[in-house]
């Protein structure tokens, strides 16, 4: 049994409904949802949650599967706030120990104090920028990539409590140019890759 915890971190803030990540959150859901020996738990932050619960739900999964839109090039504040008290709450409840250092020797080990090891998460995130701001020459992120660019931190966070990373997915110009078919459909062939299952047809949203 595998056993698998989807975030949706959208959030209703400014112009911003949260509506595109509803969306995608769902689709992991139905994706998942006709398989067999798969569990699920889905948090949607919006909705509010209890940290000490959370922790739990960490502790349980064998993956994480997190949805976010990005906001001037970082996490909506509401997920912000949710990693600061769920990943407090879960010192030496689970999610990590310490940050790996002995007194002895300080200097070394910095982030070995996980407790999640063995575990994996998969990221998706949604951006107005198109793909090709991060991949052409002279465009805005100097041809730095999603994950070794503005989200380094996020995956480091990931390695810091134990978590190996699946291969990410991101959605680009959801504002000016987003196709929620033609998105679905690819996000789906990739959820199909990276947990090598069959591909299942489509569901009406």
């Amino acid at each position: 049994m595998k056993k698998i915890l989807i975030i949706n971190a959208g959030q209703n803030f400014g112009h911003s409904g949260g509506r595109f990540n509803n969306t995608i959150a769902e689709e992991t859901l139905t994706f998942f949802g006709g398989q067999q020996n798969i569990a699920l738990q889905q948090t949607t932050i919006a909705n509010g949650y209890n940290p000490d619960e959370e922790v739990a739900k960490f502790v349980w999964a064998d993956t994480i599967i997190y949805h976010t839109p990005i906001w001037w090039f970082q996490v909506p504040n509401g997920f912000k706030k949710y990693i600061d008290e769920v990943f407090t709450a879960g010192h030496q409840k689970g999610i990590y120990h310490s940050d790996g250092r002995s007194a002895a020797n300080p200097k070394i080990n910095y982030g070995t104090g996980g407790m999640l090891h063995g575990r994996s998460y998969m990221l998706t995130t949604s951006w107005n920028a198109p793909e090709t701001a991060f991949t052409l020459p002279g465009e805005f992120f100097n041809e730095h990539s999603v994950d070794e660019g503005p989200l380094f931190g996020f995956h480091r966070m990931n390695a810091f409590i134990g978590l190996q990373p699946l291969k990410s997915f991101h959605f680009h110009d959801v504002e000016k140019n987003a196709d929620i078919d033609r998105d679905m459909a690819i996000y789906r062939e990739h959820l199909a890759t990276v947990f090598n299952t069959q591909l299942h047809e489509k569901a009406v949203l």
